[in-house]
């Protein structure tokens, strides 16, 4: 089973945030290769974030999208190996998440995935 471990310091997240990123209907993918700050890194573990602003209703509504979207990450890293652990991934959700199916959620994350996979070569 793969941990997640998120970004502790705010440094790291703005470094993160000008970097590379992807757009979609249900999320926001800000992602970068191991800093200097994370070179002493484990297999087992997945440096990524989940993020929502305060806009986006209240905090059950929050919950559940990152709770949606974790479940998604942790989906498609376990069975298609398609998410790098070299990277730093910061994932910022958007509302489109709580409304929708499940299914569609967990395509469009691995078809996001993938972009990010190509990208890489």
């Amino acid at each position: 089973m793969i941990k997640f471990k998120s970004l502790n310091q705010n440094k790291h997240f703005l470094s993160i945030l000008k970097k590379n990123k992807f757009n979609n209907k249900y999320f926001t993918v800000y992602f970068d290769k191991a800093s200097k700050y994370y070179e002493k890194r484990k297999n087992n573990y997945l440096y990524i974030t989940f993020v929502m602003k305060k806009k986006i209703g209240n905090a059950v509504t929050r919950n559940k999208i990152k709770r949606k979207l974790k479940f998604a990450v942790q989906k498609i890293s376990e069975k298609q190996q398609l998410i790098d652990r070299n990277y730093t991934y910061v994932i910022f959700g958007k509302n489109n998440v709580y409304s929708d199916r499940f299914s569609f959620v967990l395509d469009e994350v691995k078809h996001t995935f993938k972009k990010i996979k190509y990208l890489e070569n």
